[in-house]
């Protein structure tokens, strides 16, 4: 059949709209796919950004906590720092004048003369040497040659010129023996029993000045027995490590009761500072240590007892205080002092203020104007207790006209500062700065604690350098096998602490104590605790028959 022009044209139409039908739905399938090409390419986006967003705050953590480890390793370990003057201006304006004395009170300023140097009576003319009359002296007579001579009798000795010099011997250890005389009654011919001279440790071949050289070498000066036994090989002595051991726990379990009655007397102070420090004792498995914790308590009269507890919860801060402590109880922010303080109503909770301040040291690097503008406030408070020390200013003028006067209005511009930053600054959860004042806030109460009371210091510094010692030894011997050793480290470091913070030479006391606590009445023992043993008895030494036996001549 012929077609018409008609016919042909509809159909090249038909077969174009057929041809833009397909074309139409090929677009719209590739517009669909690329629509789902971008949903996915989208929902992968998001993915990535949520992952860079994880990783940009882990990585911020990791940061900030290697920062924290190279500080620890490497960094200044003084907080002190030089406070800017034209930023307390700022920050404070005339709110805080300098301090002066009260009224009523006229200033007398006296002047005193400034001495030249002078050498102390101890002090070596030549050398500088200075030493004490406890240093044993041995004197050496050089004879001149023109003494020895034919010619002799032609000089005279006019005077003596001494030049010292300080020596020492390897191992300083002697054996002392004793002879005892076997005696017969002539008539009846009985032999009387000789009897074995008093020791320290009954059945035990260490004298009183050996056991308190071992304490003192290993708790003092952080030498480990086991150098010990090998200073001793070197000396020529055989003794074992085992009998080493022996010797410390049976010398320190004699100390308990002593320990015992400081911790009484700490417990009636009015304001008490407790901390803990943790210590591997015991075997928790093959190859592993149990971790325990030392938790000192520091008394107003400069007494520290190292408690002992395998565990850091809250019980064993009930075990210590209850029904025994009514005071202010300082403390850094851990929570379980804040809990015990709140279940017991006759306590009052003071917190640190250094604690506090090195929450904002740690925001420094994030928020560095606004860390600085907190630590300076906190250093105004430190200045302002200088200058009240520098005054010997105690009780009610400490507090009125000090604390109340000067220090509040700083206690309330740092709090209102606290405020002020929360309003102006957006902060994550996770920045530092909002972290250092959310702990700060959280603690307002009991960081005002201390202008009402002026027995309470601004932070817990001073048991902070008295349980170094702590530290310091498990840098040396690293742990205690047991938990009974560890109770052990806590009475002796108790005890060598207390002495230095009395200025008591610890040798002397643990000699004298150990030697007089067999005679000593048990309901008195509270008068060998160091502070006071210092008094009582600091004067008339009880000593080892070593010292007895020396000869030591001293000019």
């Amino acid at each position: 059949m012929k077609m018409t022009p008609s016919s042909s044209s509809q159909a090249a139409d038909a077969d174009v709209l057929g041809n833009l039908t397909s074309e139409v739905a090929r677009l719209q399938s590739l517009l669909q796919q690329a629509s789902s090409e971008n949903q996915a390419w989208s929902e992968k986006y998001g993915k990535l950004e949520s992952e860079h967003t994880s990783l940009l705050d882990t990585f911020t953590g990791i940061k900030q906590r290697l920062a924290w480890f190279e500080k620890q390793l490497f960094g200044q370990k003084s907080e002190q720092r030089p406070l800017e003057l034209g930023m307390q201006l700022s920050l404070l304006g005339d709110m805080v004048p300098p301090l002066a004395k009260p009224e009523g009170e006229a200033e007398q300023i006296t002047y005193t003369r400034r001495k030249g140097k002078q050498r102390p009576d101890d002090c070596v003319n030549d050398s500088g040497l200075r030493f004490n009359d406890n240093v044993p002296v041995k004197v050496i007579t050089l004879v001149p040659d023109e003494l020895k001579g034919d010619d002799a009798d032609q000089y005279e000795v006019i005077g003596v010129k001494s030049t010292f010099r300080l020596a020492q011997r390897p191992a300083s250890f002697e054996v002392l023996r004793y002879d005892r005389q076997i005696i017969k009654h002539k008539d009846s011919e009985a032999i009387l029993p000789s009897p074995a001279p008093f020791n320290v440790l009954d059945k035990s071949v260490a004298d009183v000045s050996f056991i308190v050289g071992v304490l003192v070498d290993k708790f003092q000066y952080h030498l480990p027995l086991y150098r010990q036994h090998q200073r001793l090989t070197a000396a020529g002595i055989t003794l074992s490590r085992s009998t080493l051991g022996t010797i410390v726990a049976r010398g320190i379990d004699l100390l308990y009761p002593i320990v015992d009655a400081m911790l009484s007397s700490i417990l009636q102070s009015q304001v008490l500072a407790m901390d803990e420090t943790p210590i591997k004792a015991g075997k928790a498995g093959p190859g592993k240590m149990k971790q325990s914790y030392f938790w000192p308590v520091y008394g107003d009269k400069d007494e520290i007892v190292f408690t002992f507890s395998t565990s850091r919860g809250r019980q064993h801060i009930e075990d210590i205080l209850k029904h025994r402590f009514k005071g202010t109880l300082l403390s850094d922010g851990y929570s379980a002092y804040t809990s015990y303080v709140k279940a017991n109503e006759e306590l009052t909770h003071a917190q640190c203020y250094v604690h506090s301040r090195r929450q904002f040291i740690e925001a420094e690097a994030s928020w560095p104007q606004q860390a600085k503008e907190a630590i300076s406030l906190i250093g105004k408070l430190y200045e302002i207790e200088d200058a009240i020390r520098n005054q010997k200013l105690t009780d009610d003028k400490k507090r009125q006209y000090c604390r109340l006067t000067y220090s509040k209005p700083v206690v309330d511009r740092f709090f209102q500062w606290c405020e002020d930053t929360l309003q102006t600054l957006t902060l994550l959860p996770t920045d530092p700065l909002l972290k250092a004042i959310g702990y700060v806030r959280s603690k307002e109460m009991a960081l005002r604690v201390f202008l009402e009371n002026p027995d309470v210091p601004l932070d817990t510094n001073h048991l902070e350098r008295a349980l170094r010692p702590i530290p310091m030894g498990r840098k040396n011997w690293l742990f205690c096998w047991t938990e009974l050793g560890a109770e052990h480290v806590g009475v002796i470091q108790s005890l060598i602490v207390t002495c230095k913070l009395h200025n008591i030479n610890v040798y002397d006391y643990l000699t004298d104590v150990l030697l007089r606590i067999s005679q000593h009445p048990a309901s008195q023992v509270h008068e060998l605790t160091p502070r006071y043993w210092k008094t009582k008895f600091a004067d008339n030494l009880l000593r080892s028959d070593l010292f007895a036996l020396q000869a030591t001549s001293v000019e």
